[in-house]
């Protein structure tokens, strides 16, 4: 209780935050297809505020130890209200591309003060226990803030009103918190080609989870307001995708305990294009909201079941960078999956998002299956154990996930990679791989 108590303005923090990030997530495809802004510009403003998000969670270390947490959050906190309040200025173009690309970059900021925030306040046995209820606080949010977007139908002014009264909420919780800011932010390490070597399954379920669930939430709501023509029915549509995910996933964590992951992995790719394809030829709302549920089931579940196959396969002091680059890659992803199926749906129109989702899905499913079993390939019982947790955070969230317990500290007395580790000194990424970096990984 008392690690909660320490942590309970951050948590209130991040409720704010989230409701208010998950109604602008789907406000925003809306608002610009009501503007008349074609599928492919929505695609690429998507793009832009994932690529924001990366470039976030590379800059915002460096801000933190420049001026603090507090200041951090609120300068990072302003640039989002700012940005976000002049897209009601502009009906599409330039402007909105790269002002998402800011409210993605803004939105990671938040994220890393708060997480690092709550690592440093919560004890180390507490941390899984914390990280859990960070994770339920974060879907939950996201969820509600579906359902105050059909509190705002009256007005179109009014989704800026709301998200902005949620986002300056989160301000005052850490504004006023008597809690001692933490040390500065490690820089966030990571190697995308380590982690392949390390697991190409892992590497293939991050990329895909990006591409599935990248499209979806930069798409998906186009998609069903052309279907449908109904805007009040989008953020049930929405909702039922995460509430879909939140339920399912410890299920299947839990059988990704006791069953290769590989097979998980793939049978969860599977699971996506079949609930695609359903999504894509469903007309009736009870139907949408069903399938939307299952696909949110599987495609929310990619990302953690691959975090956790990158844990199996990190060595004791990997498991940071490696989960790093698991969300990066991720975000990587998102931010190509929403541009490229933003065309596809230009091109062939809207009918194609959903044709499209289930043939990547598919694809990176085939690839997973045919993965053979090498030396580092980690027997069923040796698995790490399962921790549910979602991409909607940054890589300093991973230093809370007691898979990390073994070089947070190490982390956080000195930003430097482990011993074993050659370093390009610039930019913090592994460039150089040991001997069993080369054997082929399953």
């Amino acid at each position: 209780m008392g690690s909660l108590r320490s942590v309970s303005s951050l948590l209130l923090t991040t409720a704010f935050l989230l409701a208010g990030h998950g109604l602008h997530m789907t406000f925003l495809p809306i608002r610009a297809a009501e503007l008349g802004m074609s599928t492919f510009l929505v695609g690429l403003s998507g793009s832009a505020y994932f690529a924001g998000f990366l470039t976030g969670a590379l800059v915002t270390p460096r801000i933190i130890a420049n001026v603090g947490h507090i200041r951090s959050f609120t300068a990072l906190m302003a640039t989002f209200l700012c940005s976000f309040l002049l897209l009601s200025f502009y009906n599409g173009g330039v402007t909105w591309i790269a002002i998402r690309f800011v409210l993605g970059a803004a939105m990671c900021g938040a994220y890393t003060v708060i997480e690092s925030w709550l690592t440093d306040q919560t004890d180390s046995r507490a941390h899984g226990r914390v990280l859990s209820i960070y994770t339920v606080v974060v879907l939950s949010s996201m969820a509600l803030g579906q359902y105050l977007l059909n509190l705002t139908t009256n007005n179109p002014l009014h989704p800026f009103i709301l998200v902005s009264l949620m986002v300056g909420c989160a301000i005052i919780p850490v504004s006023l918190t008597r809690s001692p800011a933490p040390a500065p932010v490690p820089a966030t390490r990571f190697s995308f080609t380590k982690l392949y070597r390390r697991s190409h399954t892992a590497f293939a379920g991050a990329l895909g989870s990006g591409l599935i669930m990248g499209s979806f939430w930069s798409l998906g709501a186009v998609y069903i307001l052309a279907l449908t023509h109904d805007p009040s029915f989008v953020p049930w549509f929405i909702a039922a995708n995460i509430l879909g995910g939140a339920v399912a996933q410890y299920p299947i964590g839990l059988a990704s305990d006791r069953i290769d992951r590989r097979y998980v992995l793939t049978f969860l790719c599977l699971a996506c294009a079949c609930t695609a394809v359903g999504l894509s030829q469903a007309t009736s709302t009870t139907a949408l909201l069903w399938f939307s549920a299952a696909f949110g089931a599987a495609g929310n579940s990619l990302y953690a079941v691959s975090l956790a196959k990158a844990a199996d396969n990190s060595k004791r002091d990997e498991f940071v960078m490696l989960g790093s680059s698991v969300l990066l890659l991720n975000a990587l992803g998102a931010s190509g999956g929403a541009l490229v199926f933003g065309f596809t749906m230009r091109w062939l129109g809207n009918e194609a998002l959903f044709i499209s989702v289930g043939v990547s899905s598919l694809l990176v499913g085939l690839f997973t299956s045919l993965q053979p079993r090498g030396r580092t390939a980690v027997a069923t019982e040796a698995q790490s154990e399962f921790v549910g947790t979602t991409s909607a955070m940054a890589p300093i969230a991973l230093q809370q996930d007691p898979r990390a317990n073994d070089d947070v500290e190490n982390l956080f007395e000195k930003d430097q990679p482990p011993a074993s580790d050659a370093q390009n000194p610039t930019s913090g990424c592994s460039m150089d791989l040991d001997a069993s970096d080369k054997i082929r990984a399953c």
